[in-house]
């Protein structure tokens, strides 16, 4: 069972705004669903390590961004991050994907409920963009999806995804602070109401 983040018709109407004014900077705010155990919002925060999720298309230096925003979110909600030795894991994916007018976008990611049937999909590495070319700002839907596991039995505890649109000449278009928007949106109130999704200006 899959949840389904995007409202198509506010998508479409966001698209159609942005459009009529390409030239001007533009953010949206961001779109969050989260998913939790019950138990977790009672449960200590101990050792935890942010790596970039088994199977992400984007790695290295471009992934970099997306695991310092969240080790740093991480760390304000009083978990302790660590390189190796933690009690749980972080997985972090990250994409980037043209949003067209239709407010289909190119590269979605998806984010699944709960268990090890979680699973994410990508098809894009983060910076890929259309060039929509004739003179108007390209508009992009920038998106991070993170899963925290227990180390040893694997099992999912948390995972959410974030999601905004912002045209290349505004400030958050940028990786890094495109990073920093989607980590704060996506932990703000951890770990939210399971399954609710909500918009964070």
């Amino acid at each position: 069972m899959f949840a389904t983040f995007r409202r198509p018709a506010l998508i479409a109407l966001s698209a159609l705004a942005l459009s009529a004014c390409a030239t001007a900077p533009y953010a949206g705010p961001t779109e969050v669903t989260r998913f939790s155990a019950p138990d977790l919002a009672e449960a200590p925060r101990g050792r935890i390590e942010v790596v970039v999720a088994p199977g992400e298309e984007t790695s290295g230096l471009a992934m970099q961004p997306y695991l310092d925003a969240v080790t740093r979110e991480l760390a304000s909600l009083g978990y302790a991050p660590v390189s190796g030795g933690g009690t749980q894991v972080a997985e972090v994916r990250a994409g980037r994907g043209e949003l067209l007018a239709d407010g289909s976008r190119r590269s979605p990611v998806s984010v699944g409920v709960g268990g090890s049937t979680g699973t994410y999909g990508s098809g894009v590495g983060v910076g890929i963009g259309i060039n929509l070319g004739g003179g108007e700002r390209r508009t992009v839907d920038t998106s991070m999806a993170v899963m925290i596991r227990d180390m040893d039995t694997r099992e999912v505890l948390w995972e959410g995804r974030a999601s905004f649109a912002a045209t290349e000449n505004a400030d958050e278009f940028e990786v890094a602070n495109a990073a920093d928007k989607l980590a704060s949106a996506l932990f703000a109130g951890f770990p939210g109401n399971s399954g609710e999704t909500i918009e964070v200006e």
